[in-house]
Parts: structure tokens; C-alpha cells; sequence
């Protein structure tokens, strides 16, 4: 019997267009022998959508939403249940309202409402197993500044950066960059926390663009990252796959640009054909060009970090090298552009065969939470109720 799977993309975020592209790479990947996939769509303004029409990718250019059927999630018997917003009787409960159920879900979100725990969490409720990170990796993934709190607790090598807030900016704006030319040297790279695909960061090279560039990257979020630039910088990136014991990483690329910042466009937009891609599309060193033991070093940082952060599925860790091969983390992307397929093909694992391996991660990580005690005995409310002598109840 095959698997009935739920693959979610959209949301109310920046990198929607880029979710709507990795997304129905992914179902297009998913061996259909094997599978039974649902398209689920997330409107920009988070409505859920199902139906025939969301196959075609012009549907995304002008959505008609009258070609598609508006769903709301709810719970199953460890099963995501969609739920027709409207049946033949306009009742809730009939039977009319259930469209189907789903026995694993892949979310393909980048960014907020879907990448940063918050769709995991309602998964982690209704109990339902799904391949992505779980809430905590999602968190913390999600946010920048965590992230790189997180790295330096476990003594891995980030670069130095300042933090702050918009409200703390707006009162403080001097005393900022003073505190970020104290600590810091030019270039420097403002970020915002909560955002991914380069989308609002900027290198600032002086005090003038250091003002614009925070600027800019409040804009986008109330918490900003500034941090210690690179000259000359080589990013190198590493995909880990798998769950708890059975983890293994991916072959080494480096992503190929003629700017300092590898920004939106260079990863998504490059060539017109490049377009519909997604990070498929990025020209890119496969492997990368550096001396083994330095790849041998990320390959081991990759892993590592895979495991503190309690991640699964797939995740793709970017890593950049000063000109003394000195490694530093960037970041760890923990649902990846195009889920870091290209990184996999040259190890032998093709994207249908990734793909099985995250909804096996799935069902062992939904496994061993269904494994642990969720129930403790107690006198603590009994005792309440006698000793109240009836108070509570008024």
C-alpha cells in the first residue's frame, strides 16, 4: 500500500516564491510507486489550498482560487487530517468535510511560519510524523543570533558580531555603531535574524552604509545580527542527512559568484531558465576546491552541529573560509533550498532516494517520541479538591 504524503510549501513569508519552487521539486521527486502525494499550498496570507490545479506551476503566477479547494489541518489517529473549509451541507462535522488523510508530511518551507518550528509544533500536537526538523533545530535554525549562541556554547568557530533589537536601535541608534566599530572591523555584514535566502542582508564597508544597512535589515526583522566580515571569503557548504545514529554527509560544494555577498538573485535568479530551479540553478564547485583535511574538518563540523541542534531530515550547513583556510559556520539551513538534492547525486543518492531517506527519519524520530512516558500518576489535584474543602470551584 503506498504512503499517503502531505507535501507543504507557501507561507506567509519573504522566501514564498522560493518554498513554492522547492516544493513541487520535491513532490516531483517522490517516487510515485511508492507514494501518494498531495500538494499543499499556503497562501501568502496562510489559507491552506489542495487540488489538481496546484501540479501546474503557472497556477503560482495568477492563482485562481476558485481552481482549487480551500482546506483547514486538523488531527487524526496519527494522521494529518485537511478538512474542507465549505461541504455540500455548510456543516463542519459531516462527512462531506474530510478531503484526506496523510500518514507523513514534508513541509518545504524557508522562513518564517513554516521553517521556524511554528508549523512543527501544531505537527508535534496532532502527533503526526514529518520530515523536517523539529521544533527546537527549527528555533534556533530559524534565528541568527540564537544560532550563533548555540555555536559558541559548544565551542564551535563563528565569526565575532553585535545584536540588538529594532526598539533598542530606534533609542541607541550611535551607541550602536559604536559598539559594533568597537568591537568589529569594516566590512561588516547586518543581518536580519529571522530571515533566509540573503534576503535584507547587506555589507556595509564604512559608518554611512553601516546606518543604511541597519536600516534596511530592520525593515525585515526586530532582531538584527551584525557581523564580522571576511575579505576575500570562500563559502563552502555540507548537507548532513538522517536521524539520531544514521547520519551521513554529502559532498562538499562551493558556490561561485563575482560578489562578496552571495545574495537572492545569485542563488535563485541567474539566467532565465536558472529561474525555476531554485538553488539548482547556482553555479557551484562540486567538490570543492579546498585541501582534504579542511574538508574532512567541515565534514566533522557538519555532523556535530546535525546533533546539537537535534536536527533530522535534511540539512545543509554553510560554512566560510577566510584566505588563511581559517573555517568559520555561517549558518545551518535546516530546510534547504531545492532540500540540497545537488549535493547528494554526486554521492550516489539521487533526490527520489533522499527523499525516502527523510520520511524513514520520519517514522523513527515519530517512533521514539511515541516511545517516551507522557502520563504520571499524582495526588496533586485530588489533594487540591479535598483540601479546598469546595474553594476551587468558585
Amino acid at each position: 500500500m503506498k504512503l499517503k504524503i502531505a507535501v507543504l510549501f507557501g507561507s506567509r513569508t519573504c522566501e514564498h516564491d522560493v518554498s513554492i519552487i522547492s516544493g513541487m521539486q520535491a513532490a516531483g521527486a517522490l517516487n510515485p510507486e511508492e507514494y501518494e502525494v498531495e500538494r499543499v499550498y499556503l497562501s501568502r496570507e496562510g489559507a491552506w489550498y489542495v487540488g489538481e490545479a496546484l501540479k501546474d506551476m503557472r497556477f503560482y503566477t495568477h492563482p485562481d482560487f476558485t481552481k482549487v479547494t480551500r482546506v483547514l489541518p486538523a488531527m487524526g489517529d496519527q494522521k494529518l487530517r485537511l478538512l474542507r473549509v465549505e461541504t455540500k451541507k455548510k456543516l463542519f462535522g459531516h462527512e462531506d468535510a474530510l478531503y484526506g488523510e496523510y500518514d507523513v508530511v514534508m513541509p518545504v518551507m524557508h522562513g518564517m511560519n513554516g521553517e521556524d518550528g511554528s508549523l512543527q509544533g501544531m505537527l508535534e500536537l496532532f502527533n503526526v510524523p514529518y520530515t523536517s526538523a523539529g521544533m527546537l533545530g527549527c528555533a534556533v535554525g530559524m534565528d541568527k543570533i540564537a544560532m550563533k549562541q548555540l555555536f559558541r556554547g559548544c565551542g564551535f568557530p563563528v565569526l565575532e558580531g553585535v545584536w540588538f533589537d529594532r526598539a533598542r536601535w530606534g533609542n541607541e541608534h550611535d551607541s550602536i555603531m559604536d559598539e559594533c566599530e568597537k568591537k568589529l572591523a569594516y566590512p561588516m555584514f547586518v543581518k536580519p535574524a529571522n530571515l533566509g535566502s540573503s534576503i535584507g542582508i547587506t555589507r556595509a564597508t564604512d559608518r554611512d552604509s553601516l546606518e543604511d544597512a541597519i536600516d534596511t535589515a530592520c525593515a525585515y526583522d526586530r532582531r538584527i545580527l551584525v557581523e564580522q566580515g571576511v575579505e576575500n571569503p570562500r563559502e563552502v557548504n555540507c548537507s548532513v542527512l538522517g536521524y539520531g545514529d544514521q547520519v551521513r554527509t554529502s559532498a562538499l560544494e562551493m558556490p561561485v559568484t563575482d560578489k562578496e555577498l552571495l545574495n537572492f538573485s545569485e542563488k535563485y535568479l541567474r539566467g532565465a531558465k536558472g529561474a525555476s530551479k531554485g538553488m539548482q540553478s547556482l553555479s557551484r564547485m562540486i567538490p570543492a576546491p579546498i585541501p582534504e583535511e579542511k574538508a574532512a574538518q567541515i565534514r566533522e563540523l557538519s555532523e556535530k552541529i546535525f546533533r546539537a541542534m537535534d536536527l533530522k531530515g535534511v540539512t545543509r550547513i554553510d560554512f566560510i573560509l577566510d584566505q588563511n583556510d581559517t573555517v568559520f559556520i555561517n549558518e545551518a539551513n535546516v530546510i534547504p533550498g531545492s532540500l540540497a538534492f545537488y549535493l547528494w547525486e554526486p554521492e550516489g543518492v539521487s533526490f527520489s532516494k533522499m527523499l525516502d531517506t527523510m520520511v524513514e527519519a520520519a517514522f523513527r524520530a515519530h517512533a521514539d517520541k511515541n516511545g517516551s512516558v507522557y502520563s504520571f500518576d499524582s495526588s496533586i489535584l485530588s489533594g487540591l479538591i479535598n483540601g479546598s474543602k469546595g474553594k476551587l470551584a468558585r
